[in-house]
């Protein structure tokens, strides 16, 4: 089974760094929702490595950044599914960047 993260067309990468890259929802809650999503393929946020929670970390405030810049939001969600029970149906870590007007 394929997964849709690891073989996503690199043109729709917004943001990256040397562990993680942000995309746009495919299916946004509001306008400028993001996932970001570690390089390395892992299904729970829980088994995420040190260095690679850093890594988004760093995307999620860029993004806050050029998204206020952008759309002016006035709160922001960040969620995470972790695990088929709670939601996650991409079975591959990561983040969502949800912001609210």
């Amino acid at each position: 089974m394929s997964c849709i993260f690891c073989s996503i067309d690199k043109s729709n990468i917004l943001l990256s760094n040397s562990k993680a890259f942000v995309i746009g929802d495919k299916y946004p809650q509001s306008r400028g929702h993001v996932l970001i999503i570690p390089f390395r393929h892992y299904e729970n946020y829980f088994d995420s490595g040190k260095d690679e929670l850093e890594a988004m970390n760093e995307l999620i405030f860029k993004m806050k950044e050029q998204t206020d810049l952008k759309y002016s939001p006035k709160a922001y969600n960040i969620n995470i599914n972790a695990g088929k029970e709670s939601g996650q149906i991409i079975m591959h870590a990561h983040i969502h960047l949800i912001p609210r007007y």
